[in-house]
């Protein structure tokens, strides 16, 4: 075991930023920047419109709203909606809480509803289960990079009238019936958090949606709600607008994104094919439906598994540890619900790296650091 001052030496990082922003990447980005500071705008110009018009059509909308992060796209989403406070919106647990902030920060009551074993993404028979008659709208979560069930989840929804929001902060550009996440429902939300699969060099984030008349209000709550400069006409609004330099960053970095997601399946790919560890669960890797946000195992003995990678010097991460119905937050709110698969999978899931410019003699060594674990 390889150590320094007594730690074990990471040799196959969890993710590299400094890969993926490297190389002519960085020239082009320098050259942006230069470009945006010498302009003298640098927020809610050009830049952003051109960006909004660019994803809007990458993800086949007729909007893009471009905004300060993914959990301001979660919130404004909801609030544009105009539902009833105290109504309920139906939530997958295992997702880190953000879609059950963006409720609770609405005055919503989350609905949770448990997750299939197999993709971790929303249940559709549970969400059928779970379903009052105060239901409004469900979050569906493309959790890790693959969609959820989008097909069961929208004949669900038109049949119980409900509002359907997506999740995409982890599946940009995943597409499953010649539709990318964010064009399945009423409106999807993305991050363009420094991890994401496009991400920015800072906080970004943007709602989809056809409705004309949720972009136009999506446009007003972003920035204080104004109908007009200092006239503030809509109730709800706040600062949440993606400045000028992150917007020109992302042009740079949209048309690369494709490829990027075709190299994290094709990583994901090698490992499922390759560990055969009998105790270590992998995921099936099957077409473009999965972007490859986080390659996720699941193992009975986690911390022994996860205590041996880390001694072979792979880094790992656990997403996620904690239900959100189990958060210290809502301290015994919900000591009664039982979501057994989420809670399960809370116990058992580990993220292997999986990032672009993973080498191939790395994939290699994670997968072999797999296969010699002893359990």
């Amino acid at each position: 075991m390889a150590k320094d001052e007594g730690k074990p030496v990471t040799r196959v990082p969890f993710n590299a930023l400094d890969r993926h922003n490297g190389g002519e990447l960085a020239v082009r980005m320098n050259q942006e920047a230069t470009r945006i500071i010498n302009g003298g705008w640098y927020v809610l110009g050009k830049e952003v419109e051109a960006f909004e018009h660019e994803f809007a059509a990458y993800c086949g909308t007729r909007y893009a709203i471009a905004v300060a992060s993914g959990s301001d796209a979660l919130e404004l989403a909801i609030a544009c909606l105009g539902l009833p406070d105290g109504c309920k919106i139906a939530v997958a647990p295992n997702a880190a809480m953000y879609a059950t902030l963006a409720v609770l920060a609405n005055r919503k009551i989350p609905l949770f509803v448990d997750v299939s074993a197999t993709g971790s993404t929303l249940d559709p028979r549970a969400l059928e289960e779970a379903l009052t008659p105060s239901t409004r709208a469900v979050v569906a979560t493309h959790l890790y990079g693959r969609l959820a069930d989008t097909r069961a989840i929208l004949d669900i929804a038109k049949r119980n009238n409900l509002i359907v929001i997506e999740d995409c902060a982890q599946a940009h550009g995943a597409r499953r019936d010649g539709r990318k996440a964010g064009a399945f429902g009423h409106i999807g939300c993305f991050s363009f958090y420094p991890t994401k699969n496009l991400g920015a060099l800072g906080d970004g984030g943007a709602i989809t949606t056809d409705d004309a008349q949720l972009a136009a209000r999506l446009r007003q709550l972003r920035q204080y709600g104004w109908t007009r400069k200092y006239d503030v006409g809509l109730e709800g609004g706040r600062n949440s607008r993606l400045d000028e330099l992150q917007a020109a960053l992302l042009r740079i970095k949209l048309p690369l994104l494709d490829g990027w997601n075709q190299r994290r399946r094709e990583i994901a790919k090698r490992y499922s094919d390759g560990i055969r560890h009998p105790r270590i669960a992998v995921p099936v890797i099957e077409d473009e439906s999965y972007v490859g946000h986080l390659y996720v195992v699941h193992c009975d003995q986690r911390e022994r598994l996860r205590s041996h990678l880390v001694e072979q010097g792979v880094g790992v991460d656990v997403h996620y540890p904690i239900p959100d119905h189990r958060q210290r937050v809502f301290a015994d709110r919900y000591a009664g619900l039982s979501l057994p698969v989420t809670e399960r999978l809370s116990q058992t899931a580990l993220s292997l790296p999986c990032f672009p410019e993973l080498h191939d003699e790395e994939v290699e060594a994670v997968i072999d650091a797999c296969n010699r674990w002893s359990d």
